[in-house]
Formats: C-alpha cells, structure tokens, sequence
C-alpha cells in the first residue's frame, strides 16, 4: 500500500472519512486486487486495535463530583419555548 491508502485506512478507523475519501475508499474495497483489499482492510483493523489499546490503557475515572455538576447544569437549563 501506498501512504496515501495508509492515510485512508487511518481516516477510516478514526471515522472521520469525508465524501471524497469515502470515493477512494471505495475504490480500494472494489478493487480487482485482492492483496491490496486484505492489506487495506488489515491496516484499518490494525489501527482500531491500537486506537482500543490506547483507549484502555489512559482511561481515567472521572472525578466524583462530576455527575453532581453536570446534572446541576441540566436542571438549571431553561426548556425551549413552543412558538
């Protein structure tokens, strides 16, 4: 794979492909080539397994008092007025 596909296979497993990268994505899973589609489809699994990884290991337990701000912000909210 070339770096642009690299950088596609990145976009994807980030979700943040585009409609013009959503093209050339398509392109690489239609294509006639086999190992290019496996290695594509590889390189996204490869990078949500690293992206997974990374979630776990720098997860952090919110502080405690969060949920208490948070539903005092939402309690405070004024409701849509109905026009």
């Amino acid at each position: 794979m070339n770096e642009r596909q690299v950088d596609l296979a990145n976009t994807v497993a980030l979700g943040s492909i585009d409609d013009e990268d959503h093209q050339a994505v398509q392109e690489l899973l239609d294509t006639e080539d086999p190992a290019l589609r496996a290695e594509f489809i590889a390189e996204v699994r490869s990078t949500r397994d690293a992206l997974a990884a990374l979630a776990d290991t720098t997860a952090a337990q919110p502080p405690s008092a969060l949920r208490d701000r948070l539903l005092a912000a939402i309690a405070a909210e004024q409701p849509p007025v109905a026009s």
